[in-house]
């Protein structure tokens, strides 16, 4: 398998991160300059026709884009650890949760990286108002995440997933808009610490 990446990308983070969780290493990682623009040429066009990153292309030549799309491949083609639950109870919360980090969190911190920072103004027009209003959108998600792990161990539950794996991709993506889980957040600082033991957190 192929995973066409960017050094740095969150997005791409969370795959990189499941594929070390479930000790897939048989897999090329090919990094893209996003700045330069290699997601916009017609080659990697024909893998993804929005122009993202991660794609995984299988080794049947299938280009997957989307995370929960790749989450999903891997998944169903290496089962153990369960990353997506086991119950269909477990299922639905993991589900749940990691659609809430994706839509209250990870969505406006992107918003707010892309519409005060500039990166990306050669080809999208900044909007500096709805960038700072991403960033105040994004930081009422901390206190919903403080009181989810004041309760559980994991952001889904008892056992890690792949919503903590998008919650810290997310995290740690928010500190380029200066967004923290500060001292008022022991939960979250509690937790954060506990994945950075993760030896996928290096991956």
């Amino acid at each position: 398998m192929k995973l066409y990446s960017a050094a740095k990308a969150p997005n791409p983070r969370r795959i990189v991160m499941m594929l070390a969780e479930k000790g897939i290493e048989d897999v090329e990682i090919i990094n893209l300059d996003l700045a330069g623009g290699d997601n916009l040429t017609e080659e990697f066009r024909q893998r993804n026709p929005i122009a993202k990153v991660p794609v995984l292309e299988t080794d049947g030549g299938l280009s997957i884009s989307e995370c929960q799309a790749i989450y999903r491949y891997l998944e169903e083609t290496c089962p153990q650890p369960a990353l997506l639950g086991s119950s269909a109870e477990e299922k639905a919360i993991i589900e749940m949760w990691d659609s809430r980090v994706e839509h209250a969190f990870f969505v406006p911190v992107g918003h707010a990286f892309q519409h005060s920072t500039g990166f990306f103004a050669d080809r999208m027009t900044p909007v500096a108002q709805w960038g700072s209003e991403a960033a105040k959108v994004a930081a009422k998600f901390l206190p919903v995440l403080e009181a989810q792990l004041t309760d559980n161990e994991f952001v889904a539950g008892a056992n890690f997933s792949v919503a903590d794996i998008t919650t810290l991709c997310t995290l740690e993506f928010a500190k380029v808009i200066r967004l923290r889980a500060g001292d008022d957040y022991p939960a979250i600082n509690r937790w954060y610490k506990a994945m950075q033991q993760r030896a996928s957190y290096s991956a």
